[in-house]
């Protein structure tokens, strides 16, 4: 792609799957989800604690039909539970989440030619400045401000933000909270 080009979203995500940077992150994703310790003892609880292996007669029951019935039960907690550990590890400023960040930025900038960083580090210190760019930049004012304020660090929103702050709300298009009835906010 040259630089003349508009480099969409699109370009960036078929780049990172081309090459197989995607499949490496999701392994990442997945070897550290396996190795949260928190998250096996919660699960391991849930199960423990679950109604059909605590129901008179369950040891009578198939490994299959205990399997199956522990699926129904605790599948859907035990995945938002999981979906939750996700975007901790994907909004981490420090971990994988800087990884992601660094590889898409990384990505955009070969496919539009531009020099990385094109954003300042989220912890505020400013990257190492080549002496020629230096040079360059002695005795001038910035451009304008709308390069000053693109090079401000962006914040990412936590899950909880995400997701709403109540646990019974739809944003509508505005942004605005929705009450939704408590038998429209399960899922089935």
């Amino acid at each position: 792609m040259s630089s003349s080009s508009v480099i969409t979203p699109e370009d960036v995500l078929e780049s990172l799957m081309n090459d197989g940077t995607i499949d490496s992150l999701r392994l990442k994703i997945i070897n550290q989800l396996k190795a949260n310790e928190e998250l096996k003892n919660t699960t391991i609880k849930m199960v423990e604690q679950s109604k059909v292996l605590n129901t008179p007669g369950a040891e009578k029951q198939t490994k299959r039909e205990l399997f199956d019935a522990l699926r129904q039960e605790l599948e859907a907690p035990v995945l938002e539970k999981a979906s939750k550990s996700v975007w901790e590890l994907i909004l981490d400023n420090n971990g994988l989440g800087k990884e992601i960040n660094d590889t898409v930025e990384k990505v955009f900038c070969r496919l539009s030619g531009k020099e990385p960083p094109l954003f300042l580090p989220q912890n505020g210190d400013m990257p190492p400045v080549k002496e020629t760019e230096l040079e360059k930049g002695k005795g001038k004012e910035p451009e304008d401000n709308y390069h000053k304020e693109k090079s401000q660090p962006v914040r990412k929103r936590s899950f909880n933000d995400m997701n709403g702050k109540e646990e019974n709300a739809v944003a509508d298009g505005a942004g605005e909270s929705l009450a939704v009835p408590e038998e429209h906010s399960r899922s089935p």
